[in-house]
């Protein structure tokens, strides 16, 4: 497993390294398993074995709207306290890893409900000092909450901070440049709230959905209706008392 944080550092380690626990357990604190830095937040991590194959990439996605392209095989060689996979800006922090194949579309989404879809080939692959290129251009105060593939077999699925939700076809996102502002990818009222998790799924997955307070709940994506882009979703989980 790579874990990337966002300081854009990744470590490795291998599955069974990790204490397996309960579902009420507390679990491990990270410092414990790798050598973050005080503050340093996990943000990423990417499951895989195939460290030699020169066609296979990990696209990074930052909260200012960068995006970079690494090849796999140059994190064949990682020490124990971790190696620099992508340089940031000041303000900056890494929000999203992709495993790509060189052949796909890239989604971006934003906190103010704007998303974008172009070709990874947009981004030449990069070293791993590299600081980047533009995915999207930001509006005043936006920052990007997620990314995804852009499967033409599978729907996007938006939820926002007051618990509401919607899943949109995948072609609804026309591909454009690189760098260009995108186009609306929900419409965000005072009722629904912004953005705040956004992915690419299968009718026949399950989606959990946990507010700051701890509460879990479990549903059926197929459960969800499908809406345009410009549409506010429905509600998913009932929040209290502020919760989000």
């Amino acid at each position: 497993i790579f874990f990337f944080t966002d300081k854009g550092r990744v470590f490795r380690k291998k599955g069974y390294q990790i204490p397996e626990a309960g579902r009420t357990a507390r679990g491990t604190n990270i410092v414990n398993i790798l050598q973050v830095e005080q503050g340093e937040k996990v943000s990423a991590m990417i499951h895989t074995r195939d460290l030699d194959n020169t066609d296979l990439f990990l696209t990074m996605v930052t909260r200012n709207g960068t995006v970079k392209r690494l090849p796999v095989e140059s994190l064949k060689n990682i020490r124990q306290s971790g190696i620099r996979a992508l340089t940031l800006e000041e303000g900056d922090e890494l929000i999203s890893v992709l495993h790509t194949d060189g052949k796909n579309l890239v989604l971006i989404a934003t906190h103010d409900g704007m998303g974008i879809c172009f070709d990874e080939d947009d981004m030449r692959p990069m070293g791993r000092n590299a600081a980047g290129v533009r995915g999207i251009k930001l509006r005043d105060g936006d920052y990007c909450i997620g990314a995804s593939i852009a499967d033409m077999d599978k729907n996007v699925l938006s939820v926002t901070e007051n618990g509401y939700g919607k899943k949109t076809n995948v072609r609804e996102y026309r591909e454009t440049k690189r760098g260009s502002k995108g186009v609306k990818t929900l419409k965000i009222t005072e009722k629904n709230g912004k953005i705040i998790s956004f992915k690419s799924t299968n009718d026949d997955k399950d989606l959990m959905i946990i507010t700051n307070n701890g509460i879990v709940i479990r549903l059926d994506v197929s459960s969800i209706s499908l809406m345009g882009r410009v549409t506010q979703g429905v509600k998913l989980i009932n929040l209290k008392d502020n919760n989000k």
